[in-house]
């Protein structure tokens, strides 16, 4: 399994912008399709966006289209979040996953075999 390492978080104001990055070890980074989830005190976790292996195929959970971007540097086996915009409603604890080398990107928790200690991303108003 890959190991994961999110940072990034911190306390923005509505309107501003984070960039979290998720760091791997291990030789599968390249090959494995990423996610970022994220869970708000007292609601369940949720989709945010993932990104296959090469970059080429990307989904974004509907209550962050348009202002959240996932990106990856294979190189530096590392993979991002670009939030702007940011709103209230964005707090919670970010997570990066990753799934098992050649499956492809899904939008399921369940289909993610590692996991990040998860960031957190507080926005007040």
């Amino acid at each position: 399994q890959v190991q994961l390492q999110e940072s990034g978080g911190g306390s923005v104001q509505a309107g501003g912008s984070l960039r979290l990055s998720c760091a791997a070890s291990g030789r599968t980074f390249s090959r494995s399709a990423m996610g970022w989830f994220r869970q708000a005190l007292g609601k369940e976790r949720e989709f945010v966006a993932s990104i296959n292996w090469s970059g080429m195929t990307v989904y974004v959970g509907d209550s962050v289209k348009d202002r959240f971007t996932i990106s990856r540097d294979n190189t530096k086996s590392t993979v991002y979040l670009q939030m702007n915009s940011l709103k209230p409603d964005d707090t919670a604890v970010y997570s990066c996953a990753a799934r098992r080398p050649y499956t492809a990107a899904t939008m399921q928790e369940n289909d993610y075999d590692s996991w990040g200690p998860g960031t957190q991303v507080t926005v007040s108003s």
